[in-house]
Order: structure tokens, then sequence, then C-alpha cells
């Protein structure tokens, strides 16, 4: 099967030679069909997709915007394809968070997203500094393996199947007030009775957030299967999510942001991850908003667990609701058939 790259062309911009390089070098030898334009997004259902976009200096591309609202606008546009994506910028900035918003497009679209889908180039090529020290080579050089270990890894990785998954669901709430473990107490009650589910609540003076101990340190008791600060994260979280097929995060948004404990959760996660990768082990979340901005939250789990951590992102794999009072989620119009089709991404992609 031929590999899709979607690249929305850029008008003057010098870099776009770089990235287009790059991609004709790196798949020179593959079999490839290439999209440039809106019109071209048909017929993509099932296909391993490469979403190429190259920023201008003020971290732009109108004619992926023209894309993103398409794939915003059609749910099932991209039923089945599994996906992975660059972002070459002009500048400094804007490179990962462009990454985040079209990855939770294509998400909504049907894609599923591998781990650590994201090869990002910055203007400088700064950022593949230490890649390039690691390989001893240059930045370019480093660049250009990056791209080519994604496409591999884009046509060669399987996310499996169990017959008794066991789901691991973090939390920092309270279950009578918060309308995001309102949700997860009905998403669990439909859950097949094969599922295996482990629930640990991460509340207040449960968990320390990561102090940044030198990579040696941190390595160290990553090997030893557990933290500098040890606690509730080396001895049940670590054990957990070893043992785990996926991850669901319930992700209330009180500030446009991942709430404080399970955002240390994330940070103090970075030393098993030193230890190991996470690419077999799904992630969901069900984030739920008072009044707004729940697709702010859900970016931010998906850089976090899917671009930085590793973990498998299938599509719709979100649930994003908005409700204020206790409960009131409850009335939202449409609830059953959300519920319903969470349920099933859930199912489908742990067990099949």
């Amino acid at each position: 099967m031929a590999l899709v790259v979607i690249c929305p062309k850029q008008e003057g911009v010098t870099h776009q030679s770089r990235m287009e390089g790059v991609l004709h070098r790196v798949l020179a030898k593959e079999h490839v069909r290439w999209i440039t334009h809106t019109q071209q997004l048909e017929a993509l259902k099932g296909q391993t997709i490469l979403f190429a976009v190259q920023l201008n200096e003020t971290g732009l591309n109108l004619k992926y915007y023209a894309m993103l609202s398409r794939l915003r606008g059609e749910t099932d546009l991209l039923h089945g394809c599994t996906g992975g994506i660059l972002v070459d910028g002009t500048g400094e900035l804007y490179t990962k968070s462009t990454a985040a918003e079209l990855a939770l497009a294509l998400s909504g679209a049907g894609c599923h997203l591998i781990g650590r889908p994201l090869v990002e180039a910055t203007g400088s090529l700064f950022n593949f500094r230490i890649q390039a020290n690691n390989l001893n080579c240059t930045v370019e050089q480093a660049y250009e393996t990056a791209v080519a270990e994604l496409v591999t890894r884009l046509q060669t990785e399987q996310f499996p199947k169990r017959e008794n998954p066991n789901l691991l669901a973090l939390h920092a709430s309270s279950y009578h007030a918060s309308n995001t473990m309102t949700l997860w107490q009905k998403t669990k009650n439909q859950l097949p009775k094969s599922f295996q589910i482990t629930e640990i609540g991460l509340r207040n003076g449960t968990i320390y957030d990561c102090a940044a101990c030198p990579y040696t340190t941190c390595l160290h008791f990553g090997e030893r299967g557990g933290c500098f600060y040890g606690g509730v994260m080396s001895e049940e979280v670590y054990p957990a999510i070893r043992q785990a097929d996926g991850l669901i995060l319930m992700c209330p948004n009180y500030n446009d942001a991942i709430s404080a404990n399970l955002t240390a959760f994330i940070n103090r996660l970075t030393a098993l991850f030193r230890q190991t990768r996470f690419y077999d082990k799904a992630v969901f979340a069900i984030v739920a908003s008072g009044y707004s901005g729940s697709d702010t939250v859900a970016r931010q789990i998906i850089s976090a667990l899917n671009m930085n951590k590793s973990f498998y992102l299938p599509a719709h794999s979100i649930w994003m609701e908005t409700a204020n009072a206790p409960g009131e989620v409850l009335h939202n119009q449409g609830l059953p058939q959300r519920l319903d089709q969470f349920v099933h991404v859930i199912t489908k992609t742990l067990q099949g």
C-alpha cells in the first residue's frame, strides 16, 4: 500500500526546499501518493498518512488551514487511517503547537496516531543538536534520520489487541462533585466484563512534582523501576503503567490546563520512560469544561503523552463535554450516543 504524503504547499518560503528535499530523499524508494490541495482529501480511508506542514516566519500556512478546516468538519474523513506528522518551521516557534492542533484534528477525523508521531524542525534545527551529537552527524543529517525512522515506524508498527485488556484510570477528582468523574463512571459501567480496570486517585498530598533531577539520576532510578521521590508513583503508578494496555485520564478543565496532580504524574513518568517506550499502550481521556476550552486541555494531553511519552493515540480517543454544576453533564443533548461511541473506541482499540 502506498504511503500518502499530505503536503499543503507554502508560497514564498525559502525553507520549503529543505523539507521537500528531506522527504524526496527518504521516500526515494517508496510508493508514494502526494496530496497538496484540500480537494484531494478523498478516498483516504484505511491509508497510512504522513502529514507534512511547512510554516512561514510567523508560523502560518494558509493552505494547511484550509485542510485543517475540513479535518475538523468531517469526523469520518480519515476513518481507519494511521498517521504521523512532520512540521518544518522557518522560525523557532509554533512547530509543536501546530502539531498538537493538527494531531487533535486528525484524531477527530478518524486517524490513529502512532506513539511519538511527530518530527519537528525549527528554522535553525537547534532542536536536533542532542540527536546530532549522539549520532555523530550534522543537525541536517539528524533531521533526515528522524524522518526516515518515522516513515519506517508508520509502515511497520501495529497496535496489539488483547483478549483481557488492562485499563489504568487516573484521576485527581472527587466523584460527588466532578462531571468528569460522572462520565468516567458511565464509561466504566459500559466497558466489557473482560476488561481489567485499575483505578488510582492522585489527590492532594499523594504526589510530588518532578524536581528535574540530573539525567543520570533519573535514569538510575528508572532502571530500578522507581523515582528519586518514591511515593505513590513508584509504589502504585509505575507497576500499573507497566501492566496496562491502555491509560485513561480524567481531566476536568479548571484553568485551561491539565490539573496540577495529573501534570505532576506526566512529569514524573519521565523516569519510567527513560527505561521503556509506550508504543504498545493507548491513551484515552475524558475532558469536561465548565464553560469552554476542552480542546486546549486535549492538545496538552496529546502533546505530553502521545508526542512526548510515546503513547498510541487512537482516533476519537478524547471525549470532550461542557458542563458546570455537578451532574449537569448528564443533561447534555446527545450524551448517550457519545458515551456509546467512546466505549466503542476503547473496546475496539484494546480488544478488537
